[in-house]
């Protein structure tokens, strides 16, 4: 349970915030005691992978109390020493490609998060209802709600799929800390940020120490992207762009993933043209290919004796494949499923647990299995895409079967076999968890 005498500095943070939306905060890292840094203990992951310490939760959490009274004391006088990330590659999408994500120590994780449940409080009172990403209260299903409702109160329109290329990697430092600098002013915040901000990273046994970039994974980080976003393109978009368009428009972001709407292709076309220029004044670039420029207006009966309207095009954005299709009353409507590339990659990883784990008891695979698709159904589980997450379903069955089979020499299971062990080991049926889309029009 949230500690009440954090949750009331918190609350005392966003209503001066609120109160004061052009002074910069000098006193801030008072909050921070030994309360503040025991429910930032709290709230950070125990079985998260080590750092390059290779100090574990449970180890940590031995001689707790010493250890955050000391925390305490080494960030508040300036010692404290950010470590190294250790940095490790996963995979992204089926082209073998990685993203890299930095790995803190466990201890450096509680104090970023400390750092971040002062900050949050404070920019919330500035962050723009277009920006879903890493913030309390919202949801990627929260952002794919205001996109279908935008879209369908405009009736689609021209729209610019937007991909900054490698964003954590490339975000620049120095714009970043005198973005900061607006709302935070307070010493002790912004020389542990930038102790994270320069602390180096370990891959494969090298040191380095890389110029540009936040380290993706990092606790602090998702706040610190959210930050400089909002800057460079929510504001921006919203007081800059906007009062300039000749019609309606707008943007829906998550984290460094964005969409932007427009009803008229003039303003689109304008708004593409200058893109590339005000990222780059950041340090930042817009991927040449990836970012498109695309027809998603809702489809039209070509009328006799007039020219065909340019034909739409699907999208994808935060996992699932956006695209026109008749609603049950006949009613053309957005839609959404499981993006090709999210429904492989998901079904590679169970086939491979299966092949992994397949000499494990029935019971403890059927319990891992139904814990990895109830997850799914968390995830893709929206009105609409229930032919995909069924799917999805119907695959893991076949993986399951195929890699029991090899559990020995013995003839592969029979089908008949097979339902009668998944009628002893049931796994959880397909299943619509968010039903917020009205695609019943």
């Amino acid at each position: 349970m949230e500690s009440t005498d954090v949750s009331t500095k918190q609350r005392r943070i966003a209503e001066l915030a609120r109160i004061h939306p052009e002074v910069s905060f000098t006193s801030l890292a008072h909050h921070i005691d030994l309360r503040w840094l025991y429910e930032a203990y709290q709230r950070t992951r125990k079985d998260a992978a080590v750092g390059v310490d290779g100090q574990t939760a449970e180890e940590y959490a031995k001689d707790l109390g010493g250890n955050l009274r000391s925390l305490l004391e080494r960030a508040k006088a300036g010692t404290y020493l950010a470590p190294p990330v250790k940095r490790v590659h996963i995979p992204k999408g089926t082209k073998g490609e990685t993203r890299p994500i930095g790995i803190p120590s466990f201890e450096d994780k509680v104090l970023q998060r400390a750092v971040q449940m002062v900050v949050e409080p404070l920019y919330e009172q500035e962050f723009l209802d277009c920006s879903y990403g890493f913030r309390p209260g919202r949801s990627a299903h929260d952002a794919l709600q205001a996109l279908w409702d935008g879209l369908m109160k405009m009736g689609g329109g021209w729209m610019i799929d937007l991909d900054i290329r490698k964003f954590f990697d490339t975000l620049d430092k120095n714009h970043l800390r005198e973005i900061l600098k607006r709302r935070v002013r307070d010493g002790v915040l912004l020389r542990l940020i930038g102790k994270w901000l320069n602390a180096g990273v370990l891959e494969d046994g090298g040191l380095s120490y890389p110029e540009r970039g936040t380290p993706q994974g990092g606790v602090i980080s998702p706040i610190l992207s959210n930050i400089y976003l909002h800057d460079v393109l929510d504001r921006w978009f919203v007081d800059v762009v906007k009062p300039r368009l000749k019609g309606d428009a707008f943007l829906i972001r998550f984290a460094d993933d964005a969409v932007l709407v427009f009803a008229q292709k003039e303003d689109a076309e304008r708004v593409m043209d200058v893109l590339p220029k005000r990222f780059g004044k950041y340090g930042l670039t817009i991927h040449p290919e990836k970012t498109r420029l695309i027809w998603f207006g809702r489809p039209q009966k070509r009328e006799e004796g007039t020219t065909e309207p340019p034909r739409w095009e699907k999208f994808n954005f935060l996992g699932f494949t956006h695209y026109w299709g008749r609603s049950r009353k006949g009613a053309w409507v957005v839609k959404r499923k499981t993006e090709s590339s999210r429904f492989t990659r998901a079904l590679k990883s169970i086939y491979e647990w299966c092949r992994r784990n397949r000499h494990l008891p029935l019971k403890d695979q059927q319990r891992m299995l139904t814990q990895k698709l109830n997850g799914h159904y968390a995830y893709y589980g929206i009105t609409g895409n229930a032919h995909w997450i069924s799917s999805f379903l119907y695959e893991v069955k076949r993986a399951w079967r195929k890699w029991l089979s090899r559990r020995s020499r013995r003839r592969p299971i029979s089908m008949e076999r097979f339902t009668q062990l998944l009628h002893r080991y049931p796994l959880p049926a397909a299943r619509v968890v968010h039903s917020c889309f009205a695609v019943n029009l």
